[in-house]
């Protein structure tokens, strides 16, 4: 995700946004969110250096996250710019068609995407994911229904999880 630093749209611009779990950080270009990482738990990251700090180019998505923590936004209205491979894509995209409320298995997803025998491959790419909560890989639950690997941390993927099924608001 190398980008040059200067006034125009090639540039990499990045903020960090508060949220009832933690420090989210969020990066893209003028027109796409490309990046949205927990600032804690295991896959804790922050900017690159060549990124561009600018906080206002974010207010629509801080908006629309802060509308998702407190329960009243179900979907997400971003132009989203992933970064990955063809294979990973595939899995991003099929994340996205996991209804709010919802978990589905691995397994099921490797269905989903035509390829019963690539459980442990989707798993890598949902791990991999860039776009967190957007692109909501916490809805993806290990085959018994057991809460299984997430960036921010299982005790987030919960939160995230009950409050899409109205057993909590975040804020």
């Amino acid at each position: 995700m190398a980008a040059s630093v200067g006034p125009d749209d090639a540039a990499v611009y990045w903020t960090s946004v508060e949220s009832p779990i933690g420090p989210l950080l969020l990066a893209g270009d003028r027109q796409t969110l490309r990046v949205l990482w927990f600032g804690h738990g295991r896959k804790a990251q922050g900017p690159r250096p060549e990124w561009v700090e600018a906080p206002a180019e974010f207010r629509g998505v801080a908006q629309q996250l802060r509308e998702y923590f407190a329960g009243t936004r179900r979907q997400f209205d971003l132009v989203l710019a992933p970064q990955g491979t063809t294979f990973q894509q595939t899995v991003w995209r099929a994340l996205q068609d996991i209804p709010y409320g919802e978990t589905t298995s691995y397994g099921e997803l490797a269905r989903r995407i035509g390829d019963v025998k690539a459980t442990r491959a989707v798993g890598l790419a949902n791990g991999a994911n860039p776009i967190a909560i957007v692109i909501p890989c916490h809805r993806v639950i290990g085959a018994g229904g057991a809460l299984t690997g997430f960036g921010g941390g299982l005790p987030t993927k919960r939160a995230l999880l009950d409050l899409e099924q109205g057993q909590r608001t975040l804020l």
